[in-house]
C-alpha cells in the first residue's frame, strides 16, 4: 500500500466494514470488534480518517453517548483504489501456492466465514 501511495491496511479494514454496513453506518462500539485493533487505536484511526474526509462521525440519535461512523463518497472511492493493490498482492501470494481450483474453494470458504 505504501509503495502505491495509499493508506495502510487498517484503513482498508475500516472502509470495508463501513461499506458492508450498506450506508447505514456503524456505531464505534459495533465497528471495533470487527477490526483487529484495540478500542483506543480505533478512536485515533477514525479521527485521522475523518480528517482525510473518508468517513463521517456523527452523534447517534438513539444514544447520545455513541457516535455513528459512515463512509463518505471519497471513502468508497479510496476503498476501491486500495482493493486494486490489495487484491493483486493477495493473488500473487496465493497463486504461487494454490491451483486455480483451490483458489476458488478458498474464496468460497472465506466468503462463508465473512458472512
Amino acid at each position: 500500500m505504501k509503495a502505491a501511495g495509499l493508506p495502510s491496511l487498517d484503513w482498508y479494514d475500516v472502509l470495508w466494514e463501513l461499506e458492508r454496513a450498506d450506508g447505514s453506518g456503524l456505531r464505534q462500539f459495533e465497528l471495533q470488534p470487527r477490526l483487529l485493533l484495540a478500542q483506543y487505536n480505533v478512536s485515533r484511526l477514525l479521527a485521522r480518517m475523518e480528517k482525510a474526509e473518508l468517513v463521517e462521525c456523527a452523534d447517534c440519535k438513539e444514544d447520545g453517548r455513541a457516535r455513528v461512523v459512515s463512509l463518505t463518497k471519497a471513502g468508497r472511492a479510496m476503498r476501491k483504489r486500495m482493493w486494486v493493490v490489495y487484491g493483486r498482492a493477495i493473488e500473487s501470494h496465493f497463486s504461487t501456492s494454490l491451483a486455480d481450483g483451490e483458489l476458488h474453494v478458498l474464496a468460497e470458504i472465506l466468503g462463508k466465514l465473512g458472512d
